[in-house]
């Protein structure tokens, strides 16, 4: 599925149940910021929270709200978010970095 499908059904999800004037900039930013704490969330007991199937299905399902929000703030934006992370990608390429490389360890 490409973004411009995704956002549309996003979109007519949203509208079909009138939740447009709840979708500003700052509630999305702050429903946002609730499902990237629930992304968290399964790491704070765990190391690693794919050790079951269903733990791991729990966590993309957290992954996808948080991409829901992020693609809708998009939208209020006008500005696609496949296009944001190039242009992110491409600063970050040419950027020099503060911290060095960890040494690595003998074996």
């Amino acid at each position: 599925m490409d973004y411009e499908k995704v956002i549309l059904d996003l979109i007519e999800f949203r509208n079909s149940r009138n939740w447009q004037k709840y979708h500003n900039l700052k509630s999305l930013a702050i429903s946002l910021n609730i499902e990237a704490s629930e992304v968290l969330e399964h790491f704070q007991w765990s190391e690693d929270p794919t050790e079951s199937d269903n733990k791991k299905d729990s966590l993309e399902m957290e992954l996808a709200d948080v991409l829901t929000y992020t693609f809708y703030m998009c939208e209020k934006l006008g500005v696609n978010p496949m296009d944001l992370v190039e242009k992110k990608l491409n600063m970050n390429k040419n950027r020099k970095w503060k911290f060095s490389e960890p040494e690595k360890q003998d074996e």
